[in-house]
């Protein structure tokens, strides 16, 4: 993306749904009798990936409308699985609690993902082992994982989502109950379990951190379900409007979810107002630095961190932000101090960062989704160029960001990167 910044972003900008929640709903297809029918179902290139993957063993796949996805995995062979897709995208992994429920027997690699730190499938593995599944490597590198029949179990988790998200997958058509304790509780998590008691399971303490399952034996898809709004994306534009000193109208928003969001734009002296499904940021005020570690849900959310350690570069005074999840969520500090930041990483997990400093353009590149997001952020409050690489990797989170940011007044561009 070749971006100019130094604009004010003004306008009104409606919420995609949920990146993390559209796609353990696409996984949980595989245990529905009947087509799924999701609404304000976004258009992203890890959809499109999953998607593939499904298509390649034999599911139906439709957009029938811009944001409506239908989906029917009636005849699924998971012998077509295509290996090097599912590698390739983390996001598959969301597939290993189903695909093991439904077929009592599957071979996968490893997927792939982010570089934004180790993130090992043990909490996977050891949710699937509780509920009576073997697993073992076999010669080629993949897992053999296989269960004649899932049996209800007590499993602790580590609030890991996507382990909470394929051990409920795997546990709604198990036999007998399973208790979840140390659960994530995250609004896609919720978002996922709803669905499915729509669909006919019964699951009990949703919302909360210990999630009671009754195995029941088929499911059958609700006639539509809309996935919830990306609360992500809602911090974002707030950032967007914050450090552009602009004025920006988000609609189409959850407020249940935002309760973390509203205290750290609160601490950092960042206005904002509240209407019944809207939240209006207005930047241009003088920002104050602030403390802030992520948390499990209903925590401040890691994939918020980098957006509040761009605003930390405009806010007077040192801000201290601890992310202790993932080891190199900080990469992103680099590109930052490349544009002009004061930020000293004090170790994988925590960034002081002195402001406000004026933000110079320059050539930077998009580590990974999140900071990818970033970093257009960053070359919209900067004075002059700045030029991202690797710019398609907010494509995985984001629909047409570009486009929606252009129209809140952005100058910015996609262009054909050679490198």
């Amino acid at each position: 993306m070749l971006i100019r910044g130094g604009g004010h972003l003004r306008g009104q900008v409606t919420v995609s749904g949920a990146k993390n929640a559209i796609g353990p709903l696409i996984a949980s297809t595989l245990l529905v009798r009947g087509k799924a029918r999701f609404t304000n179902a976004p258009r992203l290139t890890d959809v499109s990936k999953l998607l593939e993957i499904l298509v390649g063993m034999g599911a139906k796949v439709a957009w029938p409308e811009e944001h409506v996805l239908e989906i029917d995995t009636k005849d699924v062979d998971p012998a077509k699985l295509d290996r090097k897709k599912m590698k390739s995208m983390r996001f598959s992994m969301l597939l290993l609690g189903p695909m093991l429920a439904r077929f009592k027997k599957i071979l996968v690699p490893e997927p792939g993902g982010c570089s934004i730190g180790n993130r090992p499938i043990d909490d996977h593995l050891d949710a699937l082992q509780a509920l009576g599944a073997t697993v073992e490597s076999n010669d080629e590198g993949c897992l053999v994982m296989q269960a004649a029949q899932l049996k209800g179990a007590r499993i602790v988790m580590r609030f890991s989502v996507t382990a909470t998200e394929n051990a409920v997958m795997a546990a709604v058509t198990a036999q007998g109950k399973t208790s979840i304790r140390l659960a994530a509780a995250e609004p896609h998590v919720q978002d996922l379990c709803h669905f499915l008691v729509a669909s006919g399971a019964k699951i009990s303490g949703i919302g909360t951190h210990d999630l009671e399952i009754t195995g029941v034996r088929s499911l059958k898809a609700p006639e539509t379900w809309k996935v919830i709004p990306d609360m992500i994306e809602v911090g974002t534009f707030a950032a967007a409007a914050a450090v552009t000193h602009g004025d920006v109208d988000i609609r189409g928003v959850e407020l249940d979810h935002l309760d973390a969001l509203f205290s750290a734009l609160t601490h950092a002296r960042i206005p904002y107002e509240i209407g019944k499904h809207s939240v209006r940021v207005r930047g241009g005020g003088r920002m104050e630095a602030f403390k802030l570690q992520t948390m499990i849900y209903p925590g401040f959310p890691t994939d918020m961190q980098a957006l509040f350690g761009l605003i930390a570069t405009q806010c007077h005074g040192t801000s201290l932000i601890h992310d202790p999840l993932f080891e190199s969520r900080l990469g992103y500090i680099s590109e930052l101090v490349k544009m002009g930041a004061n930020a000293i990483v004090a170790d994988p997990h925590r960034v002081m960062i002195t402001g406000p400093t004026p933000l110079r353009g320059t050539e930077i590149r998009s580590l990974d989704l999140r900071a990818g997001a970033t970093m257009v952020l960053a070359g919209l409050a900067a004075e002059g160029e700045t030029i991202i690489h690797d710019a398609e990797m907010v494509y995985r989170g984001y629909e047409a960001l570009d486009d929606r940011l252009r129209a809140l007044g952005a100058d910015i561009r996609t262009i054909e990167d050679a490198t």
